[in-house]
This record gives C-alpha cells, structure tokens and sequence, in this order.
C-alpha cells in the first residue's frame, strides 16, 4: 500500500498519522483517522461495514450508531456532503465507498505550498470583510448614538440627528479600519507556508498603515477646518493591535474542522479583539468611544457627551474604566464581524 495519499485539497499520510488539507494540519480522532485511511486505501472499492469493525475498531464491540458517526464526521472534517457526495458514498445496508479520485506515492507527494488564494479570491475575502466592518460600524454607532441621544439636547438638534451622526460616524471609521485589516488579512493567503500565524501579520500591519493615514488626515482635516485638532486620536498603534489580535481569530478559524471554522473564527476573533480592545485604553490609546470624547472635550461648543456611559461605571465622564469596558465591547463586535464575514465568503468560495 502507497504510504501517501493525495486527493481533493487533501493529503493522507497514514504512516505519520496525520491529515493535512492545503498545507495545514487537520485534526482527526485516531480511529476516524484509521477510517479514512481505510476507504481511500481502496478508493472506488465497497468498504463493508464488517471491514470497518474487524479493521478499525479491531472487534471492540461498537453499534452501528458508531460507524453512522465515524462517516459523518469525516464529511465534515473533508467538506463532503451525504445527500450530494463528491468523496465518500454511502451503499446502503452494505458499507461505504471512497469515490473521489486518489494519487498515491511516496516521496512525491509532500504538500505543495501553493497559495490559498488568488487575485480574485483576495478581492472577495478583503471585500466581504470590509462588509463586516460597515455592520460593526452600524452596531457601535448605534450604541453611541442611542447614548448621545438620551443627553438632553440644545434647542434645534432632535434625537433622531444625533444618532444618524453618530452611525455614520462610527461606520465610516469602522470601513476605514476594515479596508485595511481585512485586506491585510486576505493578503497573508499569498504565502505558501500556513504553519505561521500570517494572517496576525497582515492584519497588523493593515491595521497600522490605515491606521497612521487615517489619525494623519483626521488630524489634517481638524486643523484646517477648525483651526485645531483633537490631538491623540486613534492611530497606527492601536489599528496594529486590533489588527493583528483579529487576524489571529481569523487563523485559528481556518484551522481544523471546516464546518466548525466559522463559528470558531467569529468567537477567536470576538475574544482576541475585545483583549486588545481593553489593552489599548489600559495602555493609554484610544478606541473609537474614546476618540469620540476626546472630540467632545476638545471642543467647548460641542454637543456630544457620552458621560451616561460613564456613570454606569460609577465614573464622572468618560473615565478609564469605561474606555476600557466600551473597548473591549467595539474589538469584539468588530473582529466578529470582520472574520465571520471573511470565513463566510471563504466557505462559499470553496464550494465553487
């Protein structure tokens, strides 16, 4: 028998125990794996249910509910579907048969580092994150603006304009930030070696450069149409940490159980971007809650105040126990959004 075999995004190397899907690791139980290695090693051959029980769970006494579970996890595991199967077929009341087509070999067939993504992938995937950013924005901007509209308001300005600003606000900032933590994301697939978090990287590094261009015009645009500016808004520091913390949710979600990556991304990415949410007001930086009080106290005629927020805390203003809570909450919201948008569209890229 071949020590090696390769077939769909797949590689089975049942020698060294293991199962690697483009050039990353899958995580397999023993015996499903045994299982696998059974059905491929006789691709096209009817593997009876009998085959299974003397051959993978070597006459320990199993129901048939537990080979019924075998098969359908390693569906999941493989991205194959029972009602339409493109690799393992069901015989009913006999067994199962490994349909897909199978390269065998020895030394020939390590993994092929070859890029996850193409041109037109890294479009899709930067694109469907930035999406996921705008609803962020949507969700944070409403949290400010039903906040800012429950203060009691100057004469002229309604409640329903407070909000609308602050949704606004809030999606524009969240869209910027998304262009380039998701790009950066999407662009870390260019690189062939998937053992390395390099989604963290480009993440970072998107987060940073959007980051620093956005403080820079932000500030640019104060001076010149103010005559001042804020001061330390937020900037490449923090685009960097969020960025990075959310690229790594995005790679701990590309890893192991496809049909579990989404909800393990969305909830990787929620809890790395609400620690480096809280990180970045503990350090002295500014998420968008914070930015948005800055604003407020720089300008004595402004109409914004988040200070109800702040008294939940038993704070006089927008102190540092609130940009720490509100910063967590904007990192989680945003990192979910951004990553389960970008694993989405990754999952329905690859039923193309």
């Amino acid at each position: 028998m071949a020590s090696r075999f390769r077939f769909d995004r797949f590689l089975l190397d049942p020698a060294n125990r293991r199962l690697i899907r483009d050039g990353a690791p899958v995580d397999l139980n023993a015996r499903y794996l045994d299982a696998l290695a059974l059905l491929v090693g006789d691709a096209g051959q009817l593997v009876t249910k009998d085959r299974f029980l003397d051959e993978v769970w070597r006459g320990v006494p199993v129901t048939d509910e537990a080979l019924t579970q075998c098969i359908k996890t390693l569906r999941r595991v493989l991205g194959d579907d029972a009602a339409n199967p493109r690799l393992i077929e069901t015989v009913p009341k006999h067994g199962y048969r490994f349909i897909a087509a199978v390269e065998t070999g020895t030394d020939a067939l390590e993994p092929q580092a070859t890029p996850a993504v193409d041109a037109r992938q890294f479009l899709l995937l930067g694109g469907a994150g930035v999406i996921g950013a705008g609803i962020a924005g949507l969700l944070v901007g409403l949290f400010y603006g039903f906040v800012g509209a429950s203060q009691p308001l100057q004469p002229g300005m309604g409640a329903v304009s407070v909000l609308l600003v602050l949704v606004c606000l809030a999606i524009v900032a969240a869209l910027i930030g998304g262009i380039g933590v998701s790009f950066g994301i999407a662009a870390a697939g260019f690189v062939p070696e998937r053992r390395w978090p390099w989604p963290l990287v480009g993440g970072a590094l998107g987060g940073l450069f959007v980051g620093a261009f956005a403080k820079l015009l932000g500030i640019d645009a104060f001076n010149l149409l103010l005559g001042q500016s804020p001061g330390d808004i937020t900037g490449a520091a923090e685009g960097a940490l969020l960025g990075g913390a959310i690229g790594l949710g995005a790679w701990l979600g590309q890893r192991g159980d496809p049909s579990r990556s989404v909800g393990r991304g969305i909830a990787a990415a929620g809890l790395a971007g609400a620690m480096a949410g809280m990180v970045i007001p503990a350090l002295g930086g500014r998420m968008m809650g914070g930015s948005l009080d800055l604003l407020a106290r720089s300008f004595p005629d402004s109409r914004l105040r988040l200070d109800q927020i702040g008294g939940a805390f038993g704070e006089a203003g927008f102190g540092p126990i609130t940009q720490i809570v509100s910063g967590g909450l904007e990192g989680l919201v945003f990192g979910a959004c951004v990553v389960g948008a970008m694993l989405i569209a990754r999952r329905q890229l690859a039923n193309f």
